[in-house]
């Protein structure tokens, strides 16, 4: 039976500097490179209990890229095959990124903040056309229709983005090779899991998905989720997800 091993980037230093990051390119802080090998160390540990994972799929974004290498070096694979897409990318804030998210907390009320940052249906506010922040003109991107890059979402865009990409390409590398290893971001993984365990729009809100932890799923042969748990101690994955859940202050 297939098996999924989704992992969100080490801590990156936007992470570290509570900034809201999205789209933007910034790379992982020493701490976020310890947390990727740290990763590759926990994943070793359960492929030495017969874990086989065979292909890599990653957002585009350094952040990811940096902690899939790192991470499949500590457990022996660096010559995973590699597919990279940008519709793995973290979900676009608009024009958030680059704001620090306590102070956009105090400015907008921490309640508004809440809804950009984890409701389903509501995204921030968009980036204008002329925004150097835009998408439009980076060379990772030239290949995608322009009206498919986003000024802004709302995690129900990133769900609409990533079921495609699941369907077309991560289902039949499960299919073909058995075991596969997906490095993206918070968002982008909230949305697939969303979808992959039917949770409700109410209750996505409260899913938090830390930096550097190996989340295991166990499918059948029709993809349907058997099992799925964190790797590492238990204590320490919940700190990890509770410190995220603090950035906005």
């Amino acid at each position: 039976m297939p098996d999924l091993v989704l992992l969100r980037h080490g801590q990156s230093t936007w992470n570290a500097e509570n900034l809201f990051t999205g789209w933007t390119d910034v790379d992982l802080t020493p701490l976020g490179e310890e947390e990727a090998r740290q990763a590759g160390r926990l994943l070793k540990e359960e492929q030495d209990q017969g874990l086989d994972l065979r292909v890599l799929h990653t957002s585009v974004l350094t952040r990811a890229i940096r902690t899939a290498n790192l991470a499949l070096d500590e457990l022996g694979r660096p010559w995973l095959p590699v597919r990279r897409h940008w519709r793995l990318n973290e979900r676009h804030y608009g024009a958030l990124q680059g704001k620090n998210k306590k102070e956009t907390a105090e400015e907008f009320g921490p309640e508004q903040v809440k809804r950009w940052r984890r409701s389903y249906d509501v995204p921030p506010p968009a980036l204008e056309p002329n925004d150097p922040r835009n998408a439009a003109g980076d060379p990772r991107y030239r290949n995608v229709p322009p009206e498919a890059l986003p000024a802004t979402e709302c995690l129900a865009d990133v769900v609409r983005r990533m079921v495609p990409y699941w369907d077309d390409d991560i289902v039949p590398d499960l299919y073909t090779h058995g075991g596969v290893l997906v490095v993206a971001h918070g968002n982008s993984i909230r949305a697939l899991v969303k979808y992959l365990k039917a949770i409700s729009d109410e209750d996505i809100v409260g899913l938090e998905i830390p930096t550097g932890v190996p989340w295991l799923f166990r499918l059948t042969p029709g993809l349907e989720v058997t099992e799925d748990r964190f790797l590492g101690d238990p204590a320490a994955v919940k700190a990890a997800a509770e410190a995220v859940a603090r950035q906005a202050g």
